[in-house]
């Protein structure tokens, strides 16, 4: 196995396993690639439990690490889908939030293990990079949605 220059380290209480599972199974290019057991007792955990993840997200390598319910996750890291229409906005959003997740405002939403997640349709991004009164239309509508409708969107930049 090689290992990544570059890895996210995504902290748990007990549940890295079955976050990564949850993730192979939701998006492409994702997949469980070993998991460590602990050789010994540690701090929150006993031998045997399982202690690390290896897995990944959309091709994006991560280790998820039980370590105890000491720290929480919070928006100030997510990761951000591109999606490309309605129907793949819909089944991300859905698999989150429908999963014992919650949404939140503006395209985010948080999976059950506290993970932000921004469900970020092209088109929208797409008006970003317009600029000017098209990305202003589309960023006012944007801030009435929680999931981001696609064709709400697409008629603000069209004005």
């Amino acid at each position: 196995m090689t290992i990544a220059k570059n890895t996210i380290c995504l902290w748990f209480d007990k549940e890295a396993e079955e976050a990564a599972r949850f993730y192979a199974d939701t998006f492409p290019d994702s997949a469980v690639r070993s998991i460590h057991r602990a050789p010994a007792d540690y701090p929150s955990g006993k031998a045997g439990d399982v202690l690390t993840v290896d897995f990944t997200v959309l091709g994006i390598p991560c280790i998820g690490l039980n370590g105890g319910p000491l720290f929480q996750h919070n928006e100030s890291f997510s990761f951000q889908v591109a999606t490309d229409d309605q129907e793949e906005t819909d089944r991300y959003w859905n698999a989150i939030v429908g999963n014992g997740g919650q949404e939140s405002a503006c395209g985010w939403c948080k999976d059950k293990w506290g993970i932000s997640w921004q469900i970020t349709p092209r088109v929208l991004t797409e008006a970003m990079a317009a600029g000017g009164e098209e990305w202003r239309r589309a960023f006012e509508a944007m801030l009435e949605m929680r999931k981001i409708d696609v064709a709400a969107i697409e008629a603000a930049r069209r004005g």
